[in-house]
């Protein structure tokens, strides 16, 4: 059975025809209209087009924000101006056929589940590191929903007792700690204070933003300060997923997000923290952790493969 994938972001909309081995047959990819009517039309003609050339079974659209528990009602987006907004019913009347929707990290996080790095896991954490800090967890093989439809908002979890402002609305969030953001935060303080700074300074940017290849090049070289501000993400990572690991018990943790390419020098020094964070670590069991194999294919190929199981139409 095949499914359609769309992938709503801020900038850009994915979509894609996926079968049940989770590969990606057909792919198409256009800007998000601002106006929110233009973007459901966008959508209905691209499930369109792909539709045409496929004998597609199910539509799956990921987006961020909170969806409530049925699936059915965007209650808020961080990025388009949905509110209260009965999405599926809106993109079910335009496309002709059933739709599922879902939180983007939670699509990315069955997409990593069922066929990437979390392929063989029970109960898998997934932990996407971009510009903030998102989340999914699976629990004895199921998406994990919540009473509301809000759960695994892994980034929003209070890390610091007043600790930095947050944009949603708290403070201390753990995505003020452990995202692409706060690694630009920790390499401009360290590039500020000299020292073993000097060579981060030197590769910042107009904009006082190291890029990620020369990041990566002063990782290898084992400069003092970038491998500093990586560990300092790291440790805040490490430690949440240390307290992670007492709620849930996942037996895999999938680190995903732009961040996550920075390999080993982000795995290292999280495995430690996490280990040192760990209630009983050496008399219990302790998870894996991996990176992300799906890249921004994830989200995608997760909806694409909940709308085919939510439709009873493919493997249960």
């Amino acid at each position: 059975m095949l499914g359609v994938g769309i992938d709503i972001g801020g900038t850009k909309i994915a979509g894609g025809v996926v079968d049940t081995d989770g590969r990606i047959l057909d792919h198409l990819r256009v800007a998000t209209p601002p106006d929110t009517d233009a973007l459901a039309q966008a959508v209905a003609d691209m499930v369109a087009e792909l539709a045409s050339r496929h004998d597609v079974h199910a539509v799956g659209v990921a987006a961020a924000g909170y969806i409530d528990r049925t699936r059915s009602v965007m209650l808020h987006a961080p990025n388009i101006d949905w509110h209260n907004e009965p999405l599926r019913e809106q993109f079910e009347a335009l496309i002709g056929r059933p739709v599922t929707l879902e939180n983007d990290a939670n699509a990315a996080g069955w997409g990593e589940y069922r066929f990437g790095a979390g392929r063989g896991s029970t109960d898998m954490v997934m932990v996407t590191l971009g510009t903030g800090v998102g989340g999914a967890v699976i629990t004895d093989g199921n998406l994990l929903i919540g009473a509301n439809g809000s759960a695994a908002e892994l980034g929003h979890v209070r890390f610091v007792r007043g600790g930095r402002p947050c944009g949603c609305g708290q403070s201390g969030c753990l995505e003020q700690y452990a995202s692409g953001r706060a690694l630009q935060r920790e390499l401009s303080d360290i590039a500020g204070d000299g020292g073993i700074g000097k060579r981060v300074a030197a590769h910042r940017n107009d904009a006082g933003i190291v890029p990620g290849a020369d990041l990566a090049l002063l990782l290898d070289e084992g400069d003092e300060g970038a491998l500093e501000a990586v560990r300092r993400v790291a440790t805040a990572l490490g430690e949440a997923c240390g307290a992670f690991q007492a709620v849930l018990d996942p037996d895999l943790f999938v680190i995903g997000g732009g961040v996550a390419e920075l390999g080993d020098a982000l795995l290292e020094p999280t495995r430690l923290a996490y280990d040192t964070s760990l209630p009983g670590f050496g008399e219990r069991p302790a998870a894996r952790f991996v990176t992300a194999s799906l890249g921004n294919d994830a989200g995608l190929v997760g909806v694409a493969d909940l709308a085919v199981l939510r439709s009873g139409k493919g493997r249960a």
